[in-house]
Protein backbone atom coordinates (compact mmCIF):
# COMPACT_ATOMS: atom_id res chain seq x y z
CA UNK A 1 0.00 0.00 0.00
CA UNK A 2 1.37 3.39 -1.00
CA UNK A 3 0.78 5.78 1.91
CA UNK A 4 1.56 8.80 -0.27
CA UNK A 5 4.34 10.02 2.01
CA UNK A 6 7.02 10.66 -0.60
CA UNK A 7 8.53 14.14 -0.16
CA UNK A 8 6.00 15.12 2.51
CA UNK A 9 7.38 16.94 5.54
CA UNK A 10 6.50 16.40 9.18
CA UNK A 11 7.53 17.84 12.53
CA UNK A 12 7.97 15.35 15.37
CA UNK A 13 8.54 16.43 18.95
CA UNK A 14 10.04 14.24 21.66
CA UNK A 15 11.61 12.36 18.78
CA UNK A 16 15.22 11.63 19.70
CA UNK A 17 14.12 8.18 20.94
CA UNK A 18 11.09 6.14 21.89
CA UNK A 19 7.74 6.48 20.15
CA UNK A 20 8.57 9.78 18.43
CA UNK A 21 11.73 8.37 16.90
CA UNK A 22 9.95 5.16 15.87
CA UNK A 23 7.34 7.21 14.02
CA UNK A 24 10.03 9.34 12.37
CA UNK A 25 11.83 6.22 11.20
CA UNK A 26 8.67 4.84 9.60
CA UNK A 27 7.90 8.16 7.91
CA UNK A 28 11.40 8.46 6.46
CA UNK A 29 11.37 4.83 5.30
CA UNK A 30 8.25 5.64 3.28
CA UNK A 31 9.83 8.70 1.67
CA UNK A 32 8.93 11.57 4.01
CA UNK A 33 11.32 14.14 5.44
CA UNK A 34 11.25 15.16 9.07
CA UNK A 35 12.17 17.86 11.55
CA UNK A 36 12.88 16.27 14.92
CA UNK A 37 12.78 18.06 18.25
CA UNK A 38 13.94 16.99 21.71
CA UNK A 39 15.51 18.61 24.76
CA UNK A 40 18.91 16.92 24.44
CA UNK A 41 20.84 18.58 21.60
CA UNK A 42 23.31 15.73 21.13
CA UNK A 43 20.59 13.08 21.16
CA UNK A 44 18.38 14.83 18.62
CA UNK A 45 21.31 15.51 16.30
CA UNK A 46 22.32 11.84 16.48
CA UNK A 47 18.74 10.77 15.78
CA UNK A 48 18.65 12.99 12.68
CA UNK A 49 21.97 11.55 11.52
CA UNK A 50 20.66 7.97 11.86
CA UNK A 51 17.66 8.91 9.73
CA UNK A 52 19.82 10.10 6.86
CA UNK A 53 21.10 13.53 7.81
CA UNK A 54 20.09 16.92 6.38
CA UNK A 55 18.58 15.57 3.19
CA UNK A 56 16.03 13.56 5.17
CA UNK A 57 16.05 14.72 8.79
CA UNK A 58 17.00 17.79 10.78
CA UNK A 59 17.30 17.89 14.56
CA UNK A 60 16.32 20.91 16.67
CA UNK A 61 16.98 21.07 20.40
CA UNK A 62 14.14 22.53 22.44
CA UNK A 63 11.61 22.07 25.21
CA UNK A 64 7.87 22.32 24.58
CA UNK A 65 7.55 24.56 27.61
CA UNK A 66 9.28 27.22 25.46
CA UNK A 67 6.50 29.27 23.80
CA UNK A 68 8.77 30.05 20.82
CA UNK A 69 9.64 26.46 19.93
CA UNK A 70 6.57 25.57 17.80
CA UNK A 71 7.01 28.53 15.45
CA UNK A 72 10.74 27.78 15.24
CA UNK A 73 10.00 24.20 14.17
CA UNK A 74 7.53 25.36 11.54
CA UNK A 75 10.08 27.83 10.18
CA UNK A 76 12.79 25.16 10.11
CA UNK A 77 10.59 22.79 8.12
CA UNK A 78 9.80 25.45 5.55
CA UNK A 79 13.37 26.69 5.24
CA UNK A 80 14.91 23.23 5.00
CA UNK A 81 12.31 21.39 2.93
CA UNK A 82 10.02 24.06 1.48
CA UNK A 83 6.75 22.77 2.89
CA UNK A 84 4.94 21.31 5.90
CA UNK A 85 2.34 18.53 5.87
CA UNK A 86 1.76 17.84 9.55
CA UNK A 87 3.19 16.91 12.91
CA UNK A 88 3.32 14.27 15.58
CA UNK A 89 3.34 15.90 19.00
CA UNK A 90 4.92 13.65 21.63
CA UNK A 91 6.00 14.72 25.10
CA UNK A 92 7.95 12.69 27.63
CA UNK A 93 5.85 11.19 30.39
CA UNK A 94 5.38 13.29 33.54
CA UNK A 95 6.86 12.04 36.83
CA UNK A 96 5.11 9.09 38.51
CA UNK A 97 3.12 9.40 41.68
CA UNK A 98 -0.53 9.60 42.65
CA UNK A 99 -2.48 12.75 41.87
CA UNK A 100 -2.58 13.57 45.59
CA UNK A 101 1.12 12.97 46.26
CA UNK A 102 2.83 14.96 43.51
CA UNK A 103 3.70 18.57 44.31
CA UNK A 104 2.18 21.76 42.95
CA UNK A 105 5.44 22.47 41.17
CA UNK A 106 5.38 19.06 39.45
CA UNK A 107 1.81 19.76 38.31
CA UNK A 108 2.83 23.19 36.98
CA UNK A 109 5.86 21.89 35.08
CA UNK A 110 3.87 19.05 33.57
CA UNK A 111 1.03 21.36 32.56
CA UNK A 112 3.44 23.79 30.86
CA UNK A 113 5.10 21.03 28.84
CA UNK A 114 2.64 18.17 28.42
CA UNK A 115 -0.56 20.17 28.10
CA UNK A 116 0.10 23.78 27.10
CA UNK A 117 3.18 22.89 25.05
CA UNK A 118 1.11 20.41 23.05
CA UNK A 119 -1.73 22.90 22.51
CA UNK A 120 0.69 25.60 21.33
CA UNK A 121 2.33 23.21 18.89
CA UNK A 122 -1.01 22.11 17.46
CA UNK A 123 -2.03 25.74 16.94
CA UNK A 124 1.24 26.69 15.24
CA UNK A 125 1.27 23.68 12.93
CA UNK A 126 -2.40 23.98 12.03
CA UNK A 127 -1.96 27.65 11.12
CA UNK A 128 0.83 26.63 8.72
CA UNK A 129 -1.18 23.87 7.02
CA UNK A 130 -2.86 25.82 4.25
CA UNK A 131 -3.44 22.80 2.00
CA UNK A 132 -4.74 20.24 4.48
CA UNK A 133 -2.51 17.89 6.41
CA UNK A 134 -2.57 15.94 9.65
CA UNK A 135 -1.61 16.34 13.29
CA UNK A 136 -1.20 13.40 15.64
CA UNK A 137 -1.10 13.73 19.43
CA UNK A 138 0.75 11.00 21.31
CA UNK A 139 -1.32 10.62 24.44
CA UNK A 140 -1.74 7.45 26.52
CA UNK A 141 -4.37 4.86 27.35
CA UNK A 142 -4.75 6.94 30.54
CA UNK A 143 -6.89 9.24 28.38
CA UNK A 144 -9.60 6.57 28.73
CA UNK A 145 -8.71 4.66 31.87
CA UNK A 146 -6.55 5.89 34.80
CA UNK A 147 -3.24 4.11 35.31
CA UNK A 148 -2.05 3.36 38.85
CA UNK A 149 0.75 5.62 40.06
CA UNK A 150 0.51 8.06 37.13
CA UNK A 151 -1.69 10.77 38.57
CA UNK A 152 -0.42 13.65 36.42
CA UNK A 153 -0.90 11.63 33.24
CA UNK A 154 -4.36 10.61 34.41
CA UNK A 155 -5.19 14.28 34.89
CA UNK A 156 -3.72 15.81 31.75
CA UNK A 157 -4.08 13.19 29.01
CA UNK A 158 -7.91 13.07 29.02
CA UNK A 159 -7.93 16.86 28.69
CA UNK A 160 -5.68 16.65 25.64
CA UNK A 161 -7.96 14.02 24.12
CA UNK A 162 -10.77 16.57 24.48
CA UNK A 163 -8.60 19.26 22.90
CA UNK A 164 -7.85 16.96 19.96
CA UNK A 165 -11.56 16.41 19.37
CA UNK A 166 -12.30 20.13 19.69
CA UNK A 167 -9.64 21.25 17.20
CA UNK A 168 -10.52 18.42 14.81
CA UNK A 169 -13.96 20.04 14.53
CA UNK A 170 -12.45 23.49 14.08
CA UNK A 171 -9.77 22.60 11.54
CA UNK A 172 -11.75 19.98 9.62
CA UNK A 173 -13.32 22.44 7.15
CA UNK A 174 -9.78 23.35 6.04
CA UNK A 175 -8.93 19.70 5.45
CA UNK A 176 -6.65 19.50 8.50
CA UNK A 177 -7.08 16.24 10.39
CA UNK A 178 -6.32 15.72 14.10
CA UNK A 179 -6.02 12.30 15.72
CA UNK A 180 -5.09 11.25 19.25
CA UNK A 181 -2.95 8.12 19.56
CA UNK A 182 -3.13 6.09 22.77
CA UNK A 183 -0.04 3.91 23.21
CA UNK A 184 -0.29 1.19 25.81
CA UNK A 185 2.59 -0.80 27.26
CA UNK A 186 5.30 -0.47 24.62
CA UNK A 187 8.98 -1.31 25.11
CA UNK A 188 10.36 2.21 25.46
CA UNK A 189 12.82 3.58 28.01
CA UNK A 190 9.88 5.16 29.82
CA UNK A 191 8.12 1.82 30.28
CA UNK A 192 11.36 0.17 31.33
CA UNK A 193 11.71 2.81 34.06
CA UNK A 194 8.15 2.25 35.25
CA UNK A 195 8.69 -1.51 35.39
CA UNK A 196 11.95 -1.05 37.31
CA UNK A 197 10.28 1.33 39.76
CA UNK A 198 8.01 -1.52 40.86
CA UNK A 199 10.98 -3.16 42.60
CA UNK A 200 10.65 -6.37 40.56
CA UNK A 201 10.78 -5.55 36.86
CA UNK A 202 10.36 -9.16 35.66
CA UNK A 203 7.28 -9.74 37.77
CA UNK A 204 5.82 -6.36 36.77
CA UNK A 205 6.35 -7.15 33.11
CA UNK A 206 4.73 -10.57 33.44
CA UNK A 207 1.71 -9.00 35.15
CA UNK A 208 1.46 -6.32 32.48
CA UNK A 209 1.63 -8.88 29.68
CA UNK A 210 -1.03 -11.03 31.35
CA UNK A 211 -3.46 -8.09 31.16
CA UNK A 212 -2.92 -7.63 27.40
CA UNK A 213 -4.93 -9.88 25.06
CA UNK A 214 -1.90 -10.32 22.77
CA UNK A 215 0.11 -11.34 25.88
CA UNK A 216 3.14 -9.19 25.11
CA UNK A 217 4.38 -5.64 25.28
CA UNK A 218 4.46 -3.73 22.02
CA UNK A 219 7.52 -2.77 19.99
CA UNK A 220 8.11 0.92 19.20
CA UNK A 221 7.96 0.18 15.46
CA UNK A 222 4.43 -1.17 15.89
CA UNK A 223 3.38 2.23 17.17
CA UNK A 224 5.49 4.02 14.56
CA UNK A 225 3.74 2.31 11.67
CA UNK A 226 0.32 3.32 13.00
CA UNK A 227 1.46 6.92 13.49
CA UNK A 228 2.90 7.08 9.96
CA UNK A 229 -0.37 5.79 8.51
CA UNK A 230 -2.48 8.27 10.51
CA UNK A 231 -0.35 11.19 9.29
CA UNK A 232 -0.35 10.01 5.70
CA UNK A 233 -2.80 10.86 2.88
CA UNK A 234 -3.88 7.20 3.01
CA UNK A 235 -5.80 8.07 6.21
CA UNK A 236 -7.53 11.05 4.57
CA UNK A 237 -10.98 10.37 6.09
CA UNK A 238 -9.73 9.77 9.62
CA UNK A 239 -10.05 12.61 12.13
CA UNK A 240 -11.39 13.46 15.56
CA UNK A 241 -10.75 10.03 17.08
CA UNK A 242 -8.50 8.56 19.75
CA UNK A 243 -6.87 5.40 18.49
CA UNK A 244 -5.47 2.86 20.98
CA UNK A 245 -2.22 1.10 20.06
CA UNK A 246 -2.21 -1.22 23.04
CA UNK A 247 -2.54 -4.86 22.01
CA UNK A 248 -6.20 -4.82 23.04
CA UNK A 249 -5.60 -3.82 26.68
CA UNK A 250 -8.34 -1.19 26.86
CA UNK A 251 -11.67 -2.82 27.51
CA UNK A 252 -14.05 -0.06 26.33
CA UNK A 253 -15.76 -0.40 22.97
Amino acid sequence: MDLGLTDRVYILTGASRGLGYAAAECLVTDGARVVLSARDADAVEEAARRLGGPAQAIGVAGDLSDPDLPESLVATAREAFGRLDGALVSVGGPPPGSAASVTDEQWRRAFETVFLGTVRTVRAVAAALTDGGAIGLVLSTSARAPLPGLGISNGLRPGLAGVAKDVADEYGPRGVRVVGLLPGRILTDRNAQLLAASGDAERARAEAEAAIPLRRLGEPAEFGRVAAFVLSPAASYLTGITLPVDGGALRDL
